[in-house]
This record gives structure tokens, sequence and C-alpha cells, in this order.
């Protein structure tokens, strides 16, 4: 007969388990975003209070609690149920677990019309599922960060160059970094 310490080692191992390989297997490995990019990219943004905050692949719901403490509805989708579980606990822990919603699944089969902005860190083998997801989804006015990937034809509105973050405006204009840095240097 198993004993109760014998258990709780078995759940923590399948935990740790499930933590790291559900991301893995989704197609990207989970690294956490740094609290100084978050916060920058935030800023980069003009996310308002009232304003509705989407996470693709929230992760551990850092993110979301960042966005829900400037007063945004902060709705996070994420591929792992672990991460769900950390996200949601970490958002009732910091108290703004009224203005977070965690949503178990793949972030490609959520309507995110009602976003005003979009954060993603992700990774550049899926730049374009993700700029052909998101051009049919945003509507015009949304803002979308991205954390070190740019994207092919489309010039961002802004640029932190420090820690790489790219700002879109939807519908983005056409163009790419270099127009961007172009059209900086004749201001």
């Amino acid at each position: 007969m198993p004993t109760p310490l014998l258990l709780l080692i078995l759940a923590l191992a399948i935990a740790g388990l499930l933590w790291f390989f559900v991301p893995i297997l989704s197609g990207i490995p989970w690294v956490p975003t740094l609290y100084r990019r978050i916060r920058k990219a935030l800023d980069l943004t003009g996310l308002q209070a009232g304003e509705t905050f989407y996470d693709l692949g929230c992760g551990d719901g850092r993110v979301l609690v960042a966005a829900a403490k400037r007063g945004a509805r902060a709705v996070g989708i994420e591929v792992s149920p672990i991460h769900c579980g950390i996200a949601w606990l970490r958002a009732l822990a910091a108290g703004v677990n009224g203005r977070v919603t965690v949503r178990w699944g793949n972030f490609y089969r959520f309507d995110l019309r009602e976003a005003n902005v979009v954060f993603w860190y992700g990774h550049s083998r899926f730049t374009a599922k993700i700029q052909a997801y998101l051009a049919g989804q945003l509507r015009e006015g949304t803002r979308f960060a991205s954390i070190n990937i740019d994207f092919p034809g489309w010039q961002p509105e802004a640029i932190d160059r420090e820690d790489l973050i790219f700002l879109y405006r939807f519908p983005p204009t056409e163009g790419d970094v270099c127009s961007f840095l172009m059209k900086e240097n004749r201001e």
C-alpha cells in the first residue's frame, strides 16, 4: 500500500512533467517573460483601465496579473492545464482574480475580436501562422505587442530596441522593421 508521502512525490512528479512537456508538445516550450519586459510592453501598448487584454500562451499568468493591476480585463489562453491552474492562483494571490479569466486550450481556436490589446511571446517558426490568424481576428485599432518577433510585411508602430518589443496596430501598415527605422530617421 502506497504511503501518503509516496503519493505526494508521485503527484508532484506528474505535475512537473506536465509543466514542462505539455507546452513542448504543443510546439513552444514555456519561457517566462521578465517583469521588466512585461512593464515595457504594457507601456508601449498604452493599455488603459477598462480595456480587454489577451495574452496568447499566458503561462504562469504574470502578464495577466500586470495587465489586471492596470485595470484591464485580462484574458489568458494556455494549452497546459497546470499552467492554467498556476495562472489562476497567481491572479487570486494578487487580488485581481475578478478581472482575470484563464482559458484552457489552443489559442488558435479562440475568438479575439473583443480584444483591445493582444500580447504574444512566441517563436519565429510560428510567425506566418499567427500572422494569418491575427489578420483574420483583430479589429481596427487593436494593438498587438510581440516579444522578440517581428512580422514580415507589417511595419511596427513602435519598437523598444533594448528589450526587442514590437508594437503593431491593426490593420497593420505595410512594411517591415527597416521601413519603420527609415521613417523614424526621417522624423
